[in-house]
């Protein structure tokens, strides 16, 4: 895959030669690949963190609403449980 994408960096980038809008098109295939990477995972460059990083913070903040409203639900189950058994207990 890596190989077809470079023969075709190369063969716009060689016809580019005959007319610049080869070169636009060019730069724009090797802009997409830096920019997205293959199938849109976050590019060649895996030095940025940025997507774990969202990840880890999008799961912190999840973390902490289940933490928040779990025990509130808890306590309202409880509660009509209680309710429950002594109403048909």
């Amino acid at each position: 895959m890596i190989v077809l994408l470079v023969l075709l960096v190369m063969a716009l980038f060689g016809l580019g030669f005959v007319n610049a809008l080869w070169w636009v098109l060019g730069a724009v295939v090797v802009f997409g690949l830096f920019r997205y990477g293959r199938g849109g995972y976050g590019g060649w460059d895996r030095g940025d963190d940025a997507g774990f990083r969202n990840y880890r913070d999008y799961r912190d903040r999840e973390d902490r609403w289940s933490r928040r409203y779990d025990r509130q639900r808890r306590g309202r189950w409880l509660r009509q449980d209680r309710r429950d058994r002594e109403h048909h207990g």
